[in-house]
């Protein structure tokens, strides 16, 4: 009896244990029922699914792959690159972008990298949202229309005023015959504004309204057409008795029938085509505007040549200044430049000459053709020494040297000298030993040898002058 007493009193334990095991089976149970239940995808906001529509604010709207390690920056980037794109650049009929772009098809380069510089100096935007589920992530930017117009208008009015600066600098250079000083402001002050090049930038200059980017660019054009040139002599004489060498004196002026000054260290090019390919020098005025350079070595093929004298584009630039938007602007520039006639005058020569067959004198020997090949390029052959510059001296012999199986070989023995007729010295002299010559006896073997030698001298000693002298 008091047994199934006590297994009364422990009924209620016994009940709670037993809920409260079942409880947690059935807990259990439910846990593992949802872990086993699809994800719901995260809907996609409005502005995911369809582009934003806003009269007041510029867009921008930008996504990238998480698969990307920086996947944030990059949506970031293209976002605001597509709000970049809705700030549209309308270019002004009468702006310096449409008049370069009818010189050099510039338009397309240059707002392709304006947008560049533009999107890294965006302000005012904010962003509005972004979202992003297990594989994209996406971000929204808006900038308020009449934020950006006063931020650009401070923008612009900051360049403007840089360019004016600039603009005035290059004046007061220019009074100072500084060309290239005054080239430079006005360059800068050019790419300082570069941004407005297609848009409308009327100014105050001194008592007058100017659109300030044509200004700039106008007084370039003036700056490079108004150089002038002055060579002395005004034809470059080259002949023997300068030894076929020349030193040129240029003087270089500013003149645009206001002004007139002597220009200082302004860099000038000089070329002509020499005797190892086209010659190119570069130097600087001095402080009296003068530049010297030495002609010598030219080669004339028998036809003119000239002395190019030519303003260095090159060295007015500035290495530092974008060459994006400085290549149209100076390629557009007139380059000024003079052009002087050379003159070469080849020496007077006398030609004696003592050829021989065998010891017989030969009337057709090696002198006559070297004489006509001297005188196509341009050496007048004289009858008297006291009349020339050169002196030339041609000895040739032959002498026998053996038979085989019916044919006689004659060996021809040639020197030659070329010599100053006022000091004597010698300028240049060579030979040729032993020019063989075969036929059926040796005086006719000898006349082989003639003809051989004469063949690869003329060319040869004529050459060999032309090198020396020139």
């Amino acid at each position: 009896m008091g047994g199934s007493g006590r297994d009364r009193e422990q009924d209620p334990v016994t009940r709670i244990y037993f809920y409260t095991l079942m409880l947690l089976v059935a807990c259990k149970g439910r846990q593992g029922t949802v872990m086993n239940e699809p994800v719901a995808e995260v809907s996609r906001p409005a502005w995911v699914l369809a582009r934003p529509v806003d009269d007041l604010d510029y867009i921008g709207i930008g996504s990238c792959p998480k698969a990307r390690a920086d996947y944030q920056e990059s949506a970031k980037k293209n976002a605001l690159n597509d709000l970049a794109s809705e700030i549209s650049v309308r270019v002004e009929g009468n702006s310096l972008l449409s008049s370069l772009d009818s010189r050099t098809r510039f338009t397309e380069t240059y707002q392709s990298n304006i947008r560049t510089t533009s999107n890294e100096q965006l302000e005012g935007f904010e962003m509005v949202d972004s979202w992003q589920d297990a594989r994209e992530y996406w971000v929204y930017y808006r900038l308020d229309k009449s934020v950006h117009a006063r931020i650009k208008a401070e923008r612009k009015e900051k360049a403007l005023a840089i360019a004016r600066d600039g603009f005035g600098r290059a004046h007061e250079r220019l009074a100072a015959g500084d060309l290239k000083g005054a080239f430079d402001q006005d360059l800068r002050a050019l790419i300082a504004m570069k941004e407005y090049w297609g848009e409308n930038d009327q100014v105050t200059v001194g008592d007058r309204q100017v659109p300030l980017a044509n200004a700039i660019f106008a007084d370039l054009q003036r700056l490079t057409s108004s150089v002038r040139f002055a060579p002395l002599p005004e034809r470059c004489l080259l002949d023997y008795s300068d030894r076929f060498a020349r030193e040129m004196l240029i003087t270089a002026s500013f003149s645009d029938g206001t002004l007139a000054r002597r220009l200082v260290q302004l860099p000038v090019t000089f070329s002509w085509p020499g005797t190892s390919g086209r010659v190119s020098e570069s130097r600087g005025t001095d402080e009296e505007g003068h530049v010297r350079a030495t002609v010598k070595h030219v080669e004339m093929n028998g036809a003119t040549a000239d002395l190019l004298v030519r303003l260095n584009m090159d060295e007015m630039v500035s290495p530092e200044l974008d060459p994006v938007f400085v290549r149209p602007v100076v390629s557009s520039l007139t380059v000024p430049e003079v052009h002087v006639p050379i003159d070469l005058t080849m020496p007077r020569l006398h030609v004696t000459s003592n050829e021989t067959n065998l010891g017989q004198p030969v009337s057709a020997g090696i002198a006559i053709g070297i004489k006509e090949e001297l005188t196509a390029k341009g050496f007048r052959i004289v009858g008297r020494p006291a009349d020339a510059d050169l002196l030339l001296d041609l000895r040739a012999s032959t002498r026998e040297g053996g038979q085989s199986n019916g044919f006689f070989t004659t060996l021809l023995d040639v020197t030659w000298s070329f010599r100053d007729r006022r000091t004597n010295d010698v300028v240049v002299e060579g030979g040729r030993q032993g020019v063989k010559g075969i036929q059926l006896d040796h005086v006719k073997a000898g006349l082989d040898a003639y003809k051989k030698a004469g063949n690869d001298l003329r060319k040869e000693l004529v050459s060999s002058m032309l090198n020396t002298l020139l």
